[in-house]
Parts: structure tokens; sequence; C-alpha cells
């Protein structure tokens, strides 16, 4: 069983930056793909980034590009997300998520393939 746990969630002012961290129990973090997802009131969950076992493979959704930079420290068995140039439309609950079934090298855009996932932050961004 793995445990996640996100934190760094907040309120922050348009143009702002957050950090977010999700650290992983258990004995085989360096052996998942790890995401950030992202699911605001009335929508539905979105990929908001994903990163490889060994970090050297990342893909982001459009609207965070060049914004956000997904990063992991499989020592510590944590996933971060720098964000920056926060908007508005970024408020949303973000979590936290494990796939354990993917190859090296790959990231998992599907939400239905992950395995585990956290209890969610919440990110809200004023105008």
């Amino acid at each position: 069983q793995v445990h996640l746990v996100e934190s760094g969630g907040g309120l922050v002012q348009g143009g702002g930056s957050l950090r977010l961290s999700c650290t992983a129990s258990g004995r085989t973090f360096s052996r998942f793909v790890m995401g950030w997802f992202r699911q605001a009131p009335g929508k539905e969950r979105q990929l908001v980034s994903t990163i490889s076992w060994g970090g050297g493979s990342t893909d982001y959704a459009d609207s965070v590009k060049g914004r956000f930079t997904i990063s992991r420290d499989n020592a510590k068995k944590t996933v971060s997300l720098q964000m920056n140039s926060l908007k508005p439309e970024d408020t949303a609950v973000y979590y936290c998520a494990a796939e354990k079934d993917s190859r090296w090298g790959t990231v998992v855009l599907d939400a239905g393939e992950y395995d585990y996932w956290g209890q969610g932050t919440q990110v809200t961004v004023s105008s």
C-alpha cells in the first residue's frame, strides 16, 4: 500500500507562486510514475503534470506549460510542483497520484490509470 500526502496549498494573489509537495510512503516510490491533477468545482479532474520514474520525462497540460514545473526526489520520496504566474483559473483542489505499472521513461496522462491518490490540497488564486 502507498500513502500520499500533499502539502503547500493555500491562497495567493494572481501572478504569485506556490510550491506543492507530495510525500509518499512505501519502498517502491522510485518505480512509480507520479502525477499532479486538479479539480475545480463543477469540473472534471484534469491532468496538470506527470513525471517518469527517474524524472527524465515529463508532460504538462497546455494551460500550465511554461508556468509550472514538476520534479521529484526519489531519495526523499517526494514529488513537487512549482507553480509560477498563477492565475485565478488555476484555482482547484490539487491531487498527487502514483502509477505502479509503467515502464522506465514513460509518463501517464490518464487519471484512470493511476493506482494511488492523495487527499488533495486546495489552491486558491485571487484576482
